[in-house]
């Protein structure tokens, strides 16, 4: 979680039973190399302990305006001060429909509400709630107020409340908490306001209403960039055919299945990008008619008549070429010999700004597992190798690379 790695960030929480999913967004926080200092207000005390939060922060956890901390010392001369001065972003998670109210009409009578007014960082807002009291228009009309003024929102989730009666007021789990963080974090990034294309996943070419064709390509590397680009402040289109990946907060999910729906939805989306990763296991034949029935187990062997399915990337190359988007095209090449050779060879014949290739034959690394190694070309002849890392820190490379060619 690359742009969460020493950050400030502010962690209040409210008395909400939904208080205990705090325990673990500020611990996977601390995990990602983030400083987590964390505000409680009376009312969550009785939820959860400070020292739960003191135990997976390693940091003291504040819950008095005069007096804060194991030592009774105040974090400066003034607290509130002290704690929002220097923070990159303040979450509070979860808020309750009373800190809400507050913070819309500017009330400041605890330690969390005096910060949060004195915070010149973002604000991201995870309310948590029973019965009717999120839809409740007067929440409804406090969220708006705080939104006018430049607050973020977790949606809440709908689904079985604390009470036994079913709405929407959960908060979501810690990984959608995250993402939204790291949204936010990502706002002001090297990419902001640009727009990103990144495919992902292997299609699926349909042999008839039960079988297709597929490969092995899990997808995990295209959604570790589209991430990657959130992060660094791109709007972000992820063409997906991956079945089983959530998708990265804050990214446009345009599912498709196969190379043709994954043809047009790229064709349409590149329009006005910045750039195009094309990291998708894009089929090259498809069967050439598909069976209106499930193919029945009869003889003995079964023949299929393939047919090309069109290149996306040459496709990209002539529309580029008549509307200049996207202005950089990335393409990958998953290869079982003569790696340097065949992908130097596709980058040149799609006239591609970088080429991401990998052997596949390598046993720890590629399809369906979360790290890899590559070797990067560049349209000058450049070469840059990347032995095993996550695909999660190859991702952030690429996206790296992607921003200094648009510089």
């Amino acid at each position: 979680m690359s742009n969460l790695r020493g950050k400030r960030l502010v962690l209040g929480v409210c008395g909400s039973i939904a208080a205990y999913k705090a325990v673990d967004l500020a611990s996977q926080l601390t995990h990602a190399h983030a400083q987590v200092d964390v505000i409680m207000t009376a009312a969550a005390q009785r939820f959860v302990s400070a020292l739960t939060f003191q135990a997976v922060t390693g940091r003291p956890v504040y819950k008095e305006l005069w007096q804060s901390g194991d030592t009774g010392q105040l974090p400066s001369h003034i607290a509130h001060i002290g704690l929002a001065e220097s923070a990159d972003l303040l979450v509070i998670a979860p808020i309750t429909a009373h800190t809400l109210a507050k913070l819309a009409q500017g009330m400041a009578d605890d330690l969390l509400t005096v910060s949060a007014l004195a915070a010149a960082c973002p604000l991201l807002l995870a309310p948590a709630m029973d019965g009717n009291m999120f839809d409740h228009p007067a929440t409804q009309a406090n969220i708006q107020t705080l939104q006018s003024r430049g607050a973020h929102l977790v949606q809440p989730e709908s689904g079985p409340l604390a009470s036994g009666l079913s709405g929407t007021g959960r908060l979501p789990e810690t990984a959608i908490l995250l993402g939204h963080i790291r949204r936010v974090l990502g706002l002001d990034g090297e990419l902001a306001g640009q727009k990103l294309v990144v495919t992902a996943g292997g299609t699926r070419e349909a042999l008839d209403p039960v079988r297709y064709l597929g490969n092995r390509s899990s997808g995990k590397q295209g959604y570790a960039i589209a991430q990657a680009a959130l992060d660094a402040g791109a709007r972000v289109v992820l063409i997906s055919s991956a079945q089983h990946l959530p998708a990265p907060v804050g990214a446009q999910l345009v599912r498709v299945e196969s190379a043709e729906s994954m043809r047009r939805a790229v064709l349409e989306h590149v329009d006005g990008a910045a750039a195009l990763v094309m990291a998708a296991a894009v089929a090259d034949y498809r069967p050439r008619q598909v069976a209106q029935k499930k193919i029945k187990k009869a003889a003995a062997a079964l023949r299929l008549d393939l047919t090309r399915t069109d290149d996306i990337l040459l496709a990209v190359k002539a529309q580029r070429q008549a509307s200049g988007y996207p202005v950089i095209v990335v393409g990958f090449a998953a290869e079982s010999e003569n790696l340097l050779e065949n992908a130097s060879g596709k980058l040149q014949s799609k006239s591609l700004d970088l080429l991401v290739a990998n052997d596949i034959t390598a046993p720890d690394a590629g399809f369906a597992v979360d790290n890899n190694r590559v070797v990067v070309l560049d349209a000058d002849g450049g070469l840059q190798r990347i032995e095993l890392s996550s695909k999660a820190s190859i991702g952030a490379s690429i996206v790296q690379r992607v921003g200094s060619l648009l510089a």
